[in-house]
């Protein structure tokens, strides 16, 4: 088991992004297409966090032409390139998912004041 533990650390990164539930995050993922790559940006509010250590992951909402969309993101993955906090939010909940069912001004989280 630490031998396990010890690879699991190994694999880890070190400058891991913080973020936490109700951030409106900016998520730069590397796509290789054939022999190119190519960095994209998913850009949403963060609805969830799960597990912990090297299987963390977290989820991000955004709505883009009247569709709801989520990804899961690994934290420790070699594919996220960056993750950028455009604005922190105030929430009460470690889980978001009431956001999935309303739509415009109602599906906002509030400004977390700092």
């Amino acid at each position: 088991m630490d031998a396990l533990k010890q690879i699991a650390q190994a694999s880890m990164k070190e400058d891991a992004p913080v973020v936490n539930v109700g951030d409106t995050v900016r998520v730069h993922v590397k796509i290789t297409e054939g022999d190119k790559s190519r960095i994209q940006v998913f850009e949403g509010t963060v609805i969830a966090k799960k597990h912990g250590g090297i299987s963390e992951t977290f989820t991000v909402r955004r709505v883009a032409h009247g569709c709801g969309i989520e990804r899961v993101f690994p934290v420790h993955s070699p594919a996220v390139a960056k993750v950028d906090v455009v604005r922190s939010g105030k929430v009460r909940r470690a889980k978001l998912y009431y956001l999935r069912d309303r739509v415009g001004k109602a599906a906002k989280v509030k400004e977390a004041i700092k």
